[in-house]
């Protein structure tokens, strides 16, 4: 049947009657255990005194302040006895399960603790959809990590749904000067770093930071290739395999052999984590003639 007042609270835990604190001569403000609406809820005594409401002491929340510091006399000197609590106030229970069908959270929600194990979040669906997402249409969706509650952007999704990766493994690099007269089985230099996210390129070498499948792009500019040798070759040359980036055969005729000469391809490679990559010079026969220009570009990136 309907009845006047708030509704009943389900869930309802014992809680303190009364608080204790020491004194020190120089604290004015204690926390409390429980959360009350006026001064006039608590009743304060002070080596055996009873305090004024409003007068001797106020209260805000859970926050009890004196106005004069209570005495350092030795032992609990200062009680605080709950006459009544905030109206509608429930305290679960810290080791029970909370389940809602809703709710609403002002601050920041922490779940689990550094020292617990792995924590994840299950949505039980029954074949629904599950949606993550913000109600302002300027903001973006930040996932990230770090102490300061994930404060360092790992993946972010903008107002017109880009996905950016800041950390993500990438890399463009050049080489620093023309290398001249390359040698057989020498490896291609790429002394310059056009980017280089994550830092894993170096000793114009690509290292995996970790397992997964990598987008590899080569451009090269080769001037004077020997023209009496059986063939030239770029090779992309990864810890488990060997991929050819082009070839040239310059023991078949040509009407005019051209002075510049490009080799261009790009591989999906499936490395391990600290699997390396680089560029090697492959040639059968003829003088070490050919050049590695500098507009040369070799680059790539973690695709999954």
């Amino acid at each position: 049947m309907p009845y006047i007042g708030n509704t009943a609270a389900n869930r309802f835990v014992a809680s303190k009657s009364a608080s204790v604190f020491s004194g020190d001569g120089s604290t004015t403000a204690f926390t409390l255990d429980h959360g009350v609406g006026s001064d006039e809820d608590i009743l304060v005594s002070v080596d055996g005194v009873i305090q004024e409401p409003s007068v001797a002491y106020s209260v805000s929340g859970t926050t009890l302040t004196f106005t004069s510091a209570p005495s350092n006399n030795s032992g609990n000197n200062i009680f605080v006895y709950y006459l009544f609590r905030t109206v509608g106030t429930v305290s679960h229970p810290s080791s029970n399960a909370l389940q809602a069908t809703s709710g609403t959270f002002t601050g920041d929600v922490t779940i689990g603790d550094a020292s617990a194990s792995d924590k994840k979040i299950l949505f039980d669906g029954n074949a629904q959809d599950f949606h993550i997402g913000l109600d302002d249409s300027n903001d973006s969706l930040t996932i990230g990590l770090g102490s300061a509650l994930g404060t360092t952007s790992h993946m972010v999704i903008d107002a017109n749904g880009h996905v950016t990766k800041p950390l993500q493994s990438a890399f463009q690099a050049q080489p620093s000067q023309q290398q001249a007269n390359i040698a057989n089985a020498a490896t291609i230099e790429f002394g310059t770093e056009i980017f280089d996210q994550n830092a894993d390129f170096a000793s114009h070498t690509f290292t995996a930071p970790v397992t997964g499948k990598y987008q590899l792009n080569v451009n090269l500019r080769v001037d004077n290739l020997s023209v009496t040798g059986a063939w030239n070759r770029v090779e992309l040359v990864t810890s488990n395999n060997t991929y050819s980036i082009g070839m040239h055969d310059s023991a078949k005729a040509f009407n005019e052999s051209p002075g510049e000469w490009f080799f261009a391809g790009s591989v999906t490679a499936d490395m391990d984590s600290n699997d390396t990559a680089f560029l090697r010079w492959s040639q059968s026969g003829g003088g070490s003639t050919a050049d590695i220009e500098q507009g040369s570009i070799f680059s790539g990136f973690l695709a999954c």
